[in-house]
């Protein structure tokens, strides 16, 4: 029997911040190709999780194993960091570069590629965003809504380290926050696009609700440093869980209760 190796284990996962317990040995399997959203109300450590699956940061206990191998080091640290992509609910492109350059950056900073070769590869992925007619332009000169989807198309491209048949892991924090419901369908959209041509796996973390359940196939509550409900995206739609229950209608009864800023 062929055996998988999971994309993500969490194993009593904790982070605190001095005498603030924000995960609490918090546990999780994430096998290859799922599309994963975890929720729950903000301040409640979702961001904090994303920051260390892309390796901004080191837990204060327990392990995080990414591919199989465990993350002792910052990702900055590392000479072979394991193929994690992390999509800002800030676009977080560089100003003073051209659309082309940023989404191509890490390509000219490995200096593996020739030029053509990198400037194919960043205009095929931004003609999968639909703006391989703004390569040139800076971002000043975009929407907020394109640049989002430069950030999409930087997503997309291909570490030449890798082994081709590599599994990336890219992670969207709040990347429909504040957007009209057009604009939520269309990075939806490009979500689910992207995790598919990149042939990944993906987590997102949204309180939108066409998000959570456009993008994902699988939900996780999180809340008081656990998680609270695991389940499918039909589950979700229809859980008693009071905590699903609660965060699906909004209503200010239930367990969870405001989070101290």
């Amino acid at each position: 029997m062929h055996q998988t190796t999971p994309v993500v284990e969490l194993e009593d996962l904790t982070m605190r911040w001095e005498s603030n317990l924000v995960l609490d040995q918090v546990n999780l399997v994430m096998q290859p190709g799922e599309r994963l959203a975890i929720v729950g109300p903000s301040g409640c450590g979702k961001s904090t999780l994303l920051r260390l699956l892309a390796g901004l940061m080191l837990p204060t206990g327990g392990n995080l194993k990414l591919f199989g191998e465990i993350q002792n080091y910052l990702r900055l640290d590392q000479s072979h960091p394991p193929d994690v992509r992390l999509v800002f609910q800030n676009p977080a492109l560089l100003a003073s570069l051209t659309v082309e350059e940023n989404v191509g950056f890490l390509l000219m900073r490995d200096g593996r590629l020739s030029e053509k070769d990198i400037h194919n590869q960043v205009m095929s992925c931004l003609e999968e965003v639909g703006l391989f007619h703004v390569s040139e332009k800076l971002p000043g000169q975009l929407s907020g809504g394109m640049q989002k989807r430069v950030s999409f198309a930087r997503a997309l491209i291909n570490n030449p380290s890798k082994e081709m048949d590599a599994m990336p892991l890219l992670l969207y924090d709040e990347p429909t926050a504040g957007l009209d419901p057009v604009a939520c369908t269309r990075i939806e959209d490009l979500i689910i696009k992207t995790t598919q041509v990149a042939r990944g796996c993906s987590i997102v973390v949204s309180h939108v609700r066409s998000t959570i359940e456009r993008s994902a196939e699988r939900v996780l509550m999180l809340y008081g440093g656990k998680f609270q409900w695991d389940g499918s995206i039909k589950d979700f739609r229809e859980s008693d869980n009071p905590y699903v229950k609660q965060f699906r209608t909004g209503s200010l009864q239930g367990p969870m209760q405001p989070i101290d800023s």
